[in-house]
């Protein structure tokens, strides 16, 4: 059974920076797809940025600019680099990894961007 586990989020203000991680339990290598998504209140889950295996990254247009997307495959560590931070990016941010086929989620840590 594959586990992602999120950390890193928390309360910033507006304009300031979040590093989010995303643990896994298996090696990174395997993974097809990396990526994070965010969920606000009321609204659906909408992507914020994937990478695939061979680096190649895809970001939503309101976050270009803004925030990086990595991957440490040594550590199987997904990174979330976020800058600038908006009120409207508040938001609960999950990791989402993909693998033959498989998509796996792991529980979400909460960003909360005051004004």
């Amino acid at each position: 059974q594959v586990q992602l586990v999120e950390s890193g989020g928390g309360l910033v203000q507006a304009g300031g920076s979040l590093r989010l991680s995303c643990a896994t339990s298996r090696n990174m290598f395997g993974f097809d797809t990396v990526g994070w998504y965010r969920q606000a209140p009321g609204k659906q889950r909408d992507l914020v940025a994937t990478m695939t295996s061979g680096g190649s990254t895809n970001y939503a247009d309101s976050v270009k600019g803004r925030f990086g997307i990595s991957r440490d495959n040594p550590k199987n560590t997904a990174y979330l680099q976020m800058n600038s931070l908006k009120p409207d990016d508040t938001a609960v941010y999950f990791c989402r990894a993909v693998r033959g086929g498989a998509v796996y989620w792991g529980r979400g840590t909460q960003v909360t961007v005051s004004s």
